[in-house]
């Protein structure tokens, strides 16, 4: 079908367009839950713990849609592809199974209905409510993917606008009249002396850096379909709007953060921002409120799950072909599915670990990807910097499990050897090895060219 589209210059109403699907992909489940819930957990430290949380869920997306553009990728497999093939097979399935049917597409089935629905049903009916609505959620999901090259339209001029709409109307009742000033609320002794840190690790669990990586091949496909055939042009049109996207996307972490901080003048911290969703519409609109909530976050969930389940189907099908598009995308819909119905405590419980693993990786590739023009994307330099990364990761890994694995005699042993870590206190243990890597890397790198140039010296010589 992309044969047949006709070459054109793109419109600012295209651009529009454009930025409200790439916003509408990215800000999901966790994007409203995670920044309301730091907010409470910052307090009046929320201004710290805000800008920690804003590199991981709004600068390294950014990066991570910059990175596919600057080395023309058209997915995931592309970005880990200078690794080999074995290694970018194995990254891009880890990938789309934790944004995708494993962790983060079920999260917007059970987001939606723990903040949007579950406080219609009575305690004993939620379980089945939960089956039922889930099903209906990703049947909706499924049938709004099939056809790829309308998802674009699909999200970005109908359902995306709907979503923003609702938003301003909660951000305008609760800025009216605030429940507390930020400033004058406590915040968790965590946050006190370390917000920046525990922001940027909050940040994590939107996953918006690995579905960066993973959703670019739906933005590429979106952008191809408006025109932009050629690699350059339309890596500079997917920057462009990325950029408008998440500075947008950025604005409204700001907003939920502050409310959320806003909220501990009348209610004590959540356990979860589900919960503190709740809490402050219901405070504000009661019943009304409560179902504008729910017309809310099933907006916004959907959007990103229609994005997530055309992605993973749409890379595993070029990439494992015996199976179509829609058998592909059957698959991680009815998976997604069965996961959603685990419930939300178990989802978070397990993806925070897998995340821990992951998110060195990917922040590891993304800025070799962006950086990769000034080594020409030599192998050599990727090499190192991602075995200097991966190690410290593993034992995130497994500090994050759950106490059934962290509190084992191999956790416990493991836990020990991370304390002499530099920064293993802050949970980023990765980012000096993976420094040390790219400095080896570099070094490796240019003797290898230096190499290179006396050969070709010494042979022109003889000529």
């Amino acid at each position: 079908m992309l044969n047949k589209v006709q070459k054109r210059n793109l419109t600012k109403r295209d651009y529009v367009t454009l930025s409200s699907m790439i916003f509408a992909l990215f800000f999901g489940a966790g994007n409203l839950i995670f920044p309301l819930h730091l907010g409470q957990l910052a307090g009046s430290h929320w201004g710290m713990a805000a800008v920690g949380f804003l590199v991981t869920a709004v600068l390294l997306p950014l990066l991570s849609v910059l990175a596919v553009c600057v080395t023309k990728s058209k997915g995931v497999y592309d970005i880990g592809k200078p690794l080999g093939a074995t290694f970018a097979i194995v990254f891009m399935v880890l990938i789309h199974f934790t944004i995708g049917p494993f962790f983060g597409t079920p999260r917007t089935a059970t987001v939606s209905f723990t903040v949007g629905l579950a406080p219609f049903f009575a305690a004993k009916y939620q379980t089945v409510a939960l089956l039922v609505f889930s099903a209906v959620f990703f049947g909706l999901a499924y049938v709004l993917s099939l056809e790829q090259h309308k998802i674009m339209n699909r999200v970005g001029k109908l359902l995306n606008p709907l979503f923003l709409l609702l938003l301003v109307v909660v951000f305008f009742v609760a800025f009216s009249s605030p429940l507390a000033h930020a400033g004058n609320t406590t915040a968790t002794a965590a946050y006190v002396n370390a917000g920046f840190t525990n922001g940027f690790l909050q940040g994590y669990n939107t996953m918006d850096a690995l579905a960066g990586l993973a959703l670019g091949v739906t933005i590429v496909t979106a952008v191809k379909f408006m025109g932009q055939t050629d690699p350059n042009k339309a890596a500079w049109v997917t920057a462009r709007a990325g950029l408008f996207s998440m500075s947008f996307e950025g604005l409204i972490y700001v907003l939920l953060i502050l409310v959320g901080a806003q909220s501990l003048g009348m209610f004590k911290l959540s356990a979860n921002g589900g919960v503190a969703f709740n809490q402050i519409v219901n405070h504000y609109m009661g019943t009304f409120g409560q179902a504008v909530l729910a017309v809310l976050i099933i907006t916004t969930c959907l959007t990103t799950a229609i994005g997530l389940v055309a992605a993973f189907a749409q890379d595993f099908h070029k990439h494992f072909s015996f199976l179509s598009y829609k058998a592909w995308l059957r698959i991680t819909c009815l998976a997604s599915f069965l996961t959603a119905n685990i419930g939300l405590n178990q989802i978070i419980a397990w993806s925070t670990p897998v995340l821990m693993f992951l998110y060195p990786l990917a922040m590891a590739l993304i800025f070799l990807s962006i950086l990769s023009p000034l080594f020409h994307q030599d192998a050599v330099v990727y090499r190192w910097v991602v075995v200097f990364t991966v190690v410290p990761a593993v034992f995130d890994m497994v500090a994050a499990f759950p106490a059934v694995v962290s509190q084992s005699a191999l956790g416990q042993a493991m836990a020990h050897v991370q304390s002499f870590m530099p920064l293993a206190a802050s949970g980023m243990d990765w980012l000096v090895p993976a420094l040390v890597g790219a400095v080896f890397g570099t070094l490796h790198y240019m003797m290898r060219q230096r190499s290179r140039n006396r050969a070709t010296t010494t042979v022109g010589n003889r000529d």
